[in-house]
């Protein structure tokens, strides 16, 4: 059974019976009109835009408020004005057309035409996107990872091929901050998460990294995460600090741990066959929009996590030991974490492990 915290109940309830309305519908009403091309047919006057109007469906992993779905909306009011109207798109956000999961799989079918999608739900689907569940793999500021993402060949090269092979074509990667560890006890060691219950994605490799720490691992939907902390059910979890904070793990954790040991990272996504049938004018909209956009959710993210780290401090309600890491502590973990690397190359990787050293040559140059 899915359980959401109370403060989003009303509105999962509401996009739910939409979802279900959609489906009766035969998997979401009409369906989008295609665009063939610029034919610049007759009828059309000299300089006016032959753009057909159309809708497209646009699904994140995150609520309305969160650092996703604002992407979603943004893109969508960009995109609108650049259509003069033509191009209309709907964010839905987590729940609203099912799981991470069901969401992946509608992107790849085609039911629905863009998302925004964590590495880390597709795991088990393409191997070598679990390269983001390395931990302390990227540089502690999150100004320059975000200039690594947007430039690295490795990742906009190499590792799109391989979601494109399954129909999925990222646009553009992106960060949404530093990720931080919430529990129900003090961690500041390895030691501290001996048999720990640690919360993970369904990566293989996410299960790993924690496995080195001596963790035990429980990959489940963040749907069902407030509840789980609750229970017991698992004892931590890790998470940018503007989702902890909206999502209000920290009503039901006792200590949040800045520990800077990865960047969340999400994707912008189109159903690579829609994509490829649009016209070279909506392609150019949707290119110059992804472009634009990464400036924009950089600032967003720094907004939003900026903003909940001071939430959750003068939260006297629900208060929380904010612990932070020093130089030195980090450094126990990342001994830990470097030889999940070579498990990485060795056991995960389809291509032995050549876009994760394309990667760490590209973060080596970018920081030295």
């Amino acid at each position: 059974m899915i359980i959401f915290k109370k403060k989003h109940l009303f509105g999962f309830i509401s996009i739910l019976a939409l979802s279900f309305l959609l489906a009766a519908c035969g998997g979401g009403g009409e369906e989008p009109e295609e665009t063939e091309g610029d034919t610049g047919g007759e009828g059309t006057a000299e300089g006016e835009s032959s753009i057909e109007a159309q809708t497209w469906r646009f699904v994140t992993e995150e609520v309305q408020g969160q650092v996703q779905y604002e992407y979603a909306a943004e893109f969508a009011k960009r995109m609108d004005e650049k259509s003069g109207g033509k191009i209309t798109i709907e964010p839905y956000e987590y729940g609203g057309l099912g799981s991470e999961s069901d969401q992946v799989e509608l992107l790849q079918n085609g039911g629905v035409e863009m998302a925004v999608m964590s590495p880390g739900f597709t795991g088990n689907m393409v191997m070598e996107g679990q390269i983001f569940s390395l931990q302390f793999l990227f540089p502690d500021s999150v100004k320059k990872t975000q200039e690594i993402l947007n430039t690295s060949e490795a990742l906009n090269k190499d590792l799109a091929a391989k979601y494109e092979e399954k129909s999925i074509k990222p646009l553009a990667f992106w960060t949404e901050g530093g990720t931080q560890w919430t529990s129900n006890k003090p961690l500041k060691t390895p030691a501290d998460f001996e048999d720990f219950l640690m919360r993970t994605q369904t990566s293989p490799l996410q299960k790993k990294s924690y496995e080195a720490y001596g963790a035990e691992p429980t990959a489940m939907s963040w749907s069902e995460l407030y509840t789980a902390l609750d229970r017991g059910t698992v004892e931590g979890q890790e998470n940018p600090i503007f989702f902890i904070g909206d999502a209000s793990f920290n009503e039901v954790q006792d200590y949040m741990t800045i520990s800077n040991h990865n960047n969340y990272v999400a994707m912008t996504t189109v159903n690579n066959d829609w994509y490829n049938g649009l016209s070279d004018e909506v392609k150019s909209m949707i290119d110059e929009t992804v472009t634009e956009m990464q400036d924009w959710v950089f600032k967003e993210q720094k907004k939003q996590n900026d903003k909940y780290l001071q939430i959750i401090k003068e939260d006297t309600e629900n208060p929380t030991e904010v612990i932070e890491l020093t130089e030195e502590q980090r450094q126990a973990f990342k001994e830990k974490a470097l030889p999940v690397r070579d498990f990485y190359r060795e056991e995960v990787s389809t291509v032995n492990g050549e876009i994760l050293d394309k990667l760490e040559e590209e973060i080596k140059a970018a920081t030295e």
